[in-house]
């Protein structure tokens, strides 16, 4: 009573809108992201932040063959990236893996992963429709077969994603083999990484949507996986978008 005592005439009505108004604001409901492994093997999911954002779930962990882990999404505005690192090794005490790897820790920390790897890709809670985007890329090339699927969101909220274990049909001049190119084949290439040009990369004059254009090698990615980014200007259109999903749930191998 002191406090309200010192408060102008109406001040008072001001301060309990002003709560009220804060605690009925609307915030986007819960969503719960979860990453399924499907493939016959461990494998190490990896999730980084785009700049300015949180990392989840320390940026990596395992998931052993057929199990899945769950965990919350920001209630607020994120936007990262997540795919799977195969073949991880604990050598010599350093941790390492075969494809994906984020600089030989197991718990990324919001640092990106070697390429090639199958990407998705997150923009959640913008706009006010609440809306969720997310899409799958092989444009950084291919590591596992990886989906996409919403759960209870409003409006087109496809499964997308690339069901294809393109490890059996990649060509030979993008295979990326390990160890030191001669063991068992752990990925698919993009062009950029196996041959490196400005074209093939969409670098320099080829950075715009007028410049870069899809190639034969990135036709290989798309033919097998039409609902994927296989070049950096690919088709804006394959980026979807879900209002208020319940659940994201990332499926790799089927």
């Amino acid at each position: 009573m002191v406090v309200l005592s010192l408060l102008r005439p109406g001040s008072f009505l001001l301060v309990f809108l002003t709560t009220l108004l804060f605690l009925t604001e609307p915030t986007a409901p819960e969503m719960i992201l979860t990453v399924v492994n499907n493939c016959p093997f461990t494998i190490w999911p990896a999730i980084q932040p785009n700049s300015g954002h949180d990392v989840l779930e320390r940026g990596g962990f395992g998931l052993e063959t057929l199990n899945h882990r769950s965990f919350p999404a920001p209630v607020q505005h994120w936007s990262g990236r997540l795919w799977a690192r195969t073949g991880c090794t604990y050598t010599n005490g350093r941790f390492s893996c075969a494809t994906g790897d984020c600089g030989g820790r197991l718990e990324c920390n919001g640092a990106g992963g070697a390429t090639p790897a199958t990407l998705a890709q997150f923009t959640l809670h913008h706009s006010h429709n609440d809306l969720s985007s997310y899409a799958v890329s092989l444009v950084d090339g291919f590591n596992l077969p990886m989906t996409i699927t919403p759960h209870e969101g409003k409006g087109l909220c496809p499964v997308v994603g690339c069901k294809a274990n393109l490890l059996a049909t990649c060509p030979t001049n993008l295979e990326l083999r390990s160890p030191a190119g001669h063991g068992p084949l752990v990925a698919c290439k993009s062009g950029c990484e196996a041959f490196g040009t400005d074209e093939l990369c969409c670098r320099n004059h080829f950075n715009s949507p007028q410049t870069c254009k899809a190639s034969s090698y990135s036709e290989f990615f798309k033919h097998a996986c039409p609902a994927t980014f296989t070049y950096a200007h690919d088709s804006p259109s394959l980026t979807h978008e879900c209002s208020s999903p319940r659940e994201l749930k990332v499926i790799f191998c089927h």
